[in-house]
């Protein structure tokens, strides 16, 4: 059996050289020539992608997963550390609680406008553009970050950055979906962000506290990762322009021209209740995850009068709780059942957060925060799971991408009243906003209709639901 490196160096081959298909070589691959290669689990068909011309060739698919997975690991040192930047923030400029917190409303507007942009850059400039223009936008703001501007240039530097940030994550996260191992990859590439993110506050943290370095300089760490970034990407998807991606989707007719059926199937998704209720369920679980994270390292400060480094080790225990969290249990949802196990780690999550409001010893403080992690990681994929089991197969791409950017809207606003509260009433309000938020995440959840059984369809549910 041929393995993938044999495929990566079948164009490669001397002239003298002979193979069964040398003959064909100068012809479009069809389907007679094509075959398919089983390695390692992944399933490769050269006869798409090995043809005589040096630009019909792809990189290997394994250097792509692994340039990808990279890439998210660099976009969760971005997001995770705005959290510990915070109290700097503050400190250079001089700002009040209130006022830091428009660095929570700044980040999402990228993911608003890469909502709109994803898809004209894939068509213009295909995968590669996406290569391109993903990391330009990172080293923009990274440079602009380490210059130490006046805060209104670094919230625009923020809303530029995570221009990339939204491109790279929805581009990379809608390629890994249409994978033959989607789970596999999508678990690889969440695992790195998570990976990413636990990491970032740890470096940040001990550049600043430890290191007694300026904050900026942790801008110039990302800047070295945003060029790095920038360097694998494009490696990895040289060969992905727009004649390729366009020849891929025209094959599955996802780029025909909109018509009164498609306007239809777009609009569907918003005559479902469950779309609804699990865009309430995102808001509040996002806005939960991104309050923790922007204001644990200001309230471990100021409340539990721990160092910055030790608070900065609690935003990457959170993170890092959330990543062992989707890693293990995982099983035990499978075997407990979604809804069952989530309303399970919910409770859990609300007991973890009672005992970090009730103990403010510095230590237990910080394992409860990062148990609080460990409980709420499954959040995400459950609530994943729960749409694509209660809504039609066609409405699942179109129903997934409103309620994530509703979530992100969350995790714009809950961030920012949280940091209002702070203002006016003190950070101790803090404890008490993440316990609330905690307990309406509970309630959306609940209010999912029950899984349809194994030999019901999704359409007689829904029926019976609007029943």
């Amino acid at each position: 059996m041929a393995s993938a490196y044999d495929v990566d160096r079948e164009p490669l081959l001397e002239p003298g050289s002979s193979t069964e298909d040398d003959r064909d070589r100068n012809e479009p691959p069809t389907n007679q020539h094509s075959f398919e290669v089983q390695t390692r689990g992944w399933r490769f068909c050269p006869g798409k992608w090995v043809t005589s011309s040096p630009d019909d060739r792809s990189t290997s698919l394994l250097f792509r997963i692994g340039a990808s997975m990279f890439s998210f690991v660099v976009l969760g040192m971005m997001v995770s550390t705005l959290g510990v930047m915070v109290p700097q923030f503050e400190e250079h400029y001089g700002l009040t609680d209130l006022h830091v917190s428009f660095v929570f409303l700044a980040w999402p507007v990228g993911y608003v406008v890469a909502a709109f942009l994803n898809g004209a850059i894939h068509l213009k400039f295909g995968q590669r553009g996406i290569a391109v223009l993903g990391p330009l936008f990172h080293i923009i703001f990274t440079t602009t970050a380490a210059l130490h501007p006046p805060f209104p240039v670094l919230l625009v530097a923020l809303a530029v950055g995570s221009i990339g940030t939204g491109i790279l994550d929805g581009s990379y996260c809608a390629w890994a979906g249409g994978m033959e191992n989607a789970n596999i990859v999508q678990g690889f590439l969440h695992g790195s962000y998570s990976a990413g993110a636990a990491l970032g506050p740890f470096l940040a943290g001990t550049m600043i506290s430890a290191g007694n370095l300026p904050r900026y300089t942790w801008y110039h760490v990302l800047l070295g990762a945003s060029l790095l970034e920038a360097v694998v990407l494009i490696l990895a998807f040289r060969r992905e322009d727009s004649r390729k991606y366009r020849a891929h989707h025209e094959r599955e007719r996802l780029l025909e021209v909109p018509n009164e059926s498609s306007l239809d199937a777009r609009t569907a998704i918003f005559k479902h209740g469950v779309t609804w209720i699990c865009a309430a369920y995102f808001l509040a679980y996002i806005g939960t995850e991104n309050g923790i994270s922007g204001w644990i390292v200001v309230f471990m400060t100021r409340v539990n009068h721990t160092s910055h480094y030790l608070a900065s080790l609690s935003s990457s225990g959170f993170w890092i709780g959330q990543a062992a969290g989707r890693l293990t249990l995982g099983p035990v949802t499978e075997w407990v059942g979604v809804r069952t196990a989530t309303i399970a780690y919910l409770v859990a999550a609300l007991a973890f957060e009672a005992l970090f409001t009730a103990v403010h010893i510095p230590i237990i403080s910080a394992i409860s925060i990062a148990l609080l992690g460990y409980c709420i990681g499954p959040l995400f994929p459950s609530g994943i799971f729960m749409m694509t089991r209660l809504l039609p197969k066609e409405l699942h791409v179109g129903a997934i991408s409103f309620v994530v950017l509703i979530g992100q809207v969350g995790g714009a606003l809950l961030p920012f009243a949280l940091g209002a509260l702070a203002d006016r009433l003190g950070i101790q309000v803090f404890q008490v906003v993440v316990f609330a938020q905690l307990v309406v995440t509970l309630l959306l959840w609940l209010s999912f209709p029950r899984l349809p059984l194994a030999n019901t369809s999704v359409e007689d549910q829904i029926e019976e639901t609007n029943a």
